[in-house]
């Protein structure tokens, strides 16, 4: 697995020439929440489809 280091590295490459603070804050931020999930998800901790499909049309 690829240290955070290594991952900063990337996510730079792939960014444009072109982009602001905010766009490499945007990227970092979005990274940070997919990780999050997918911990989330090989704990365990989840929601079936059918439960959100029902919260969502009881609201």
């Amino acid at each position: 697995m690829a240290t955070v280091k290594e991952e900063a590295r990337k996510l730079l490459e792939r960014l444009p020439d072109e982009a602001s603070w905010d766009d490499l804050m945007y990227e970092i931020y979005v990274r940070k929440k997919i990780d999050m999930g997918l911990k989330a998800a090989d704990a365990g901790r989840l929601i079936p489809h059918e439960e959100v499909k029902r919260r969502l049309t009881t609201q």
